[in-house]
């Protein structure tokens, strides 16, 4: 009788995936990457995958766009869909070059592109939580009237300056930059060696302690402190239920409108601080046109990293690195990670042959001997490929993540006080 009993039990649930084991799996697969790398860069001769010097580009590629995707995640957390992040950084770009070039501080830039994204930010929120207007056509709305918006005040502030104009501002002060300037001397020996992984990982140290901007350094801090507030305090609870369930939140004394408004300005803030980097950190100039669709690739990154603060920071490192080795090393850099994507999709292979997919797991081991074939008979890839590469990688990885994407429930949702 107790057989039976015990048989007709049901089984315990899984445990829940706790913050520590998100972090180690996020860590797992970033030191996995780089192992891969390293391994790629040892068979091929390609020393651009893993210099120092790819790193520090790949850190300049990344911040902007990790900015805006932090932004996408505030404001999509609590409920509010923002396309409108590129606008955002546009009116950070400008009014941290008009606040830098008047007052001859840098400091006083951060502060403005900050304030000036959340500008963006707060007529997002209007539209949105205040007056019910569409999410995507308030966010479509901010990004063309943020690039009139400063072509106007271009006109109106830098035209006749000298070094400046319609589209530009004059030259801008810049940041100080943090680092450890004896470690470069102290590694050079290990990086130039070439051995498989540990020059790689001096290259990487040298990199990542090397003259880095301090809103490089202020970025970086800002994903684990986005991970704190809105997972570990009652604060980030409460905004995160938001974009859950509004109406159950109401119902418990959540004020919903109140922590959509903070959120969506917290959005702004963040793509203003990314607009900051780019006019000040990135080229020392307020340029037209600066952004480059970076607000989108943000959210790209963001819905790579499932809304959580760890992914996004790996999706934003995977195209800041695409970014930097297209400029840095071209095509033959480029070239080399078709052997890596090619070793990655036969493996991938296997995984779903082992698991009985086995319709997919011919499809991919063919697009895995395709690359790899196209890895063996060429040396470089076309001017063209490599100059988009970036653009083609979020279009995969968005399409191999589509699978396993959780957004918040009402995100998007036409939410009305008292709705509940």
């Amino acid at each position: 009788m107790s057989q039976e009993m015990t048989a007709a039990a049901p089984s315990a649930p899984p445990p829940p995936r706790t913050a520590a084991r998100t972090w180690w799996r996020v860590a797992a697969l970033a030191a996995a990457a780089f192992v891969a790398l390293a391994g790629v860069r040892f068979i091929t001769g390609q020393q651009m995958l893993t210099s120092a010097g790819t790193i520090q580009a790949t850190l300049a590629f990344a911040v902007p766009i990790g900015l805006a995707g932090l932004g996408g995640l505030w404001a999509e957390r609590a409920g509010i869909i923002n396309i409108g992040l590129e606008g955002m950084m546009v009116l950070g770009t400008w009014t941290a070059a008009y606040a830098a070039y008047t007052t001859g501080s840098p400091w006083a830039g951060l502060v403005a592109g900050v304030l000036g994204g959340m500008v963006g930010g707060l007529v997002h929120a209007l539209a949105t939580v205040t007056f019910g207007v569409d999410h995507i056509v308030s966010g479509v709305a901010i990004n063309i009237l943020a690039v009139g918006a400063m072509r106007y005040l271009s006109l109106l502030f830098f035209d006749g300056i000298p070094g400046a104009g319609a589209s530009q501002s004059p030259p801008l002060p810049e940041f100080p930059r943090v680092g450890l300037p004896f470690v470069a001397d102290l590694l050079a020996p290990v990086r130039d060696s070439g051995w498989f992984l540990v020059s790689d990982l001096a290259s990487l140290i040298t990199g990542a302690t090397t003259g880095m901007s301090v809103v490089t350094l202020l970025a970086v801090l800002l994903v684990p402190a986005t991970f704190w507030v809105l997972w570990r305090t009652p604060f980030g609870l409460r905004l995160r239920s938001c974009g859950e369930n509004p109406d159950a939140a109401e119902s418990l004394g959540v004020p919903v409108y109140t922590y959509k408004y903070v959120a969506v300005l917290l959005s702004g803030g963040f793509a203003g601080l990314g607009g900051v980097f780019l006019a000040m950190v990135a080229s020392s100039i307020y340029q037209e046109g600066q952004t480059g669709g970076r607000g989108y690739i943000g959210l790209a990154a963001m819905i790579f990293g499932n809304w959580r603060p760890g992914g996004l920071a790996m999706g934003a490192g995977l195209f800041g690195f695409t970014d930097a080795l297209q400029v840095r090393g071209g095509g033959a850099a480029v070239h080399s990670l078709l052997l890596l994507i090619g070793v990655a999709l036969l493996a991938a292979a296997g995984w779903l042959l082992y698991r009985r997919s086995v319709r997919k797991a011919v499809v991919v081991a063919a697009v895995a001997v395709a690359l790899l074939a196209w890895y063996a008979f060429t040396d470089t890839l076309p001017g063209q490929l490599v100059t988009y590469s970036p653009h083609i990688a979020t279009l995969l990885v968005l399409a191999l993540a589509s699978q396993r994407l959780r957004a918040p429930a009402a995100v998007g949702r036409q939410w009305r006080k008292g709705s509940s």
